[in-house]
């Protein structure tokens, strides 16, 4: 409390950062204070005037990647930062690392392993010594994900039913557009894929499961694959068809992993994602060998500099997105199964309404900023680079259901 304020929003010029804004005006508790960061003051400005009466008055602060002096200042007055200035691997070095210094929490939303795996090894120590909560992937990468096998884990613990075993998200029904900025974060990540230190944690399923500068060597075959067709039934008996991957999978599955690394979920703890194409046998899995061809066309398209240029011209850009309209009819729902040591099987589930990519994203930024600033009585005593279930778990869990979000965990 003796910061200025409880949470600066840096990059709030941004798409996803004035829906974040935006977002934090119409549902932060009364008193709380925020101010709104970016390069511009003008176009701070603009933005602030567009968010209504509640954020009239909430201060603008000039900041720059560029110019770390100015990341500096921002963090060392707020509790929190929540940043959407990405890609994170040009663009969040130094605001993850001012953070860290001050002794600042942080919240962002990268896709990116090699960011991450940066954070850990840079910041990790400092983080922890200065007890800043360094905690990434706070939108639909991959608060689903990470809080769907929390839940589970909190559960079984509860049931004494034993550690998780296999556990596998699938994704059931979904409606979105892929933002700009996840699309030029994977033109980065194509980038940078070149250098084979990269490529060795792109493919290390494990890259984010341990501390600062001990990266584990994990198998790729220690882990489901992030690429393969897999039976429903073999995820749990209840169900039929085929499933195909799901093209965030190698993200979410290392921050789960991660989770798995701080708490414990259990010795034989493996984890996967997929999603569902239907129930029918034969046409789940010509519909789930279509979706796999077409990510690795895509991923191959966006790695090969003539065809990558030519992608450019169509997706979409930095800071564009759908129109309001298009962000209220999307949805999301995702299903998480384990089968415990003791063999009880447990699922939990998430759903939202609103666009995952865009406004349920700006929720899920939005209410583990809150967390963190107005939540740190309910918080475990943890700091360092964690994820949203070890940062914030329960707190956070409770803050999204007020917020509409449908979270539930029921035995089987």
């Amino acid at each position: 409390m003796s910061r200025e304020f409880d949470i600066v929003v840096f990059g709030a010029t941004g798409f996803v950062g004035e829906l974040t804004a935006r977002y934090l005006a119409q549902s932060a508790p009364d008193g709380t204070r925020i101010a709104l960061a970016g390069r511009s003051e003008a176009k701070l400005s603009a933005v602030r005037d567009r968010l209504g009466e509640r954020a009239a008055q909430w201060p603008l602060i000039v900041a720059d990647s560029d110019k770390p002096s100015t990341l500096d200042e921002m963090v060392a007055r707020t509790q929190v930062v929540c940043t959407t200035v990405g890609p994170y691997l040009r663009y969040g070095e130094a605001v993850v690392t001012a953070a860290a210094s001050a002794g600042t929490d942080y919240v962002d939303l990268t896709g990116e392993v090699p960011f991450v795996r940066y954070s850990i090894d840079k910041v990790g120590e400092t983080a922890a010594a200065t007890g800043a909560r360094i905690v990434h992937a706070c939108g639909f990468d991959s608060v689903p994900s990470d809080l769907g096998a929390y839940r589970l884990y909190r559960r079984a613990q509860a049931d004494g039913a034993g550690g998780l075993g296999q556990t596998t998200m699938i994704v059931t029904s979904m409606r979105g557009a892929a933002s700009g900025g996840t699309i030029d974060s994977v033109r980065v990540i194509a980038e940078q894929a070149r250098d084979s230190s990269t490529r060795t944690v792109l493919l290390n399923p494990h890259a984010l499961s341990s501390g600062p500068g001990e990266l584990v060597r994990a198998d790729r075959r220690s882990e489901p694959s992030d690429a393969a067709l897999v039976r429903a039934s073999s995820i749990d008996p209840s169900l039929s068809g085929t499933c195909a991957p799901f093209f965030m999978s190698s993200f979410n599955t290392r921050i789960v992993r991660r989770s798995d690394s701080l708490l414990d979920y259990g010795p034989d703890f493996h984890y996967g994602e997929v999603m569902s194409v239907g129930r029918l046998p034969v046409v789940s899995t010509i519909a789930a060998g279509a979706v796999a061809a077409g990510l690795g066309i895509g991923l191959g398209a966006m790695s090969f500099k003539p065809t990558r240029t030519l992608l450019d011209r169509v997706l979409p850009k930095p800071g564009q997105g759908p129109d309001e309209k298009a962000r209220d009819k999307g949805f999301f729902a995702v299903q998480t199964y384990t089968t415990t040591e003791s063999g009880r099987r447990y699922r939990s589930a998430m759903s939202a309404k609103g666009d995952p990519g865009y406004k349920a994203t700006a929720v899920m930024l939005g209410e583990s900023a809150l967390t963190l600033a107005c939540d740190r009585d309910r918080l475990p005593d943890r700091a360092g680079v964690l994820t949203p279930a070890v940062a914030m778990g329960d707190a956070l869990t409770d803050r999204l259901i007020a917020a509409g979000f449908r979270i539930s965990v029921v035995e089987l």
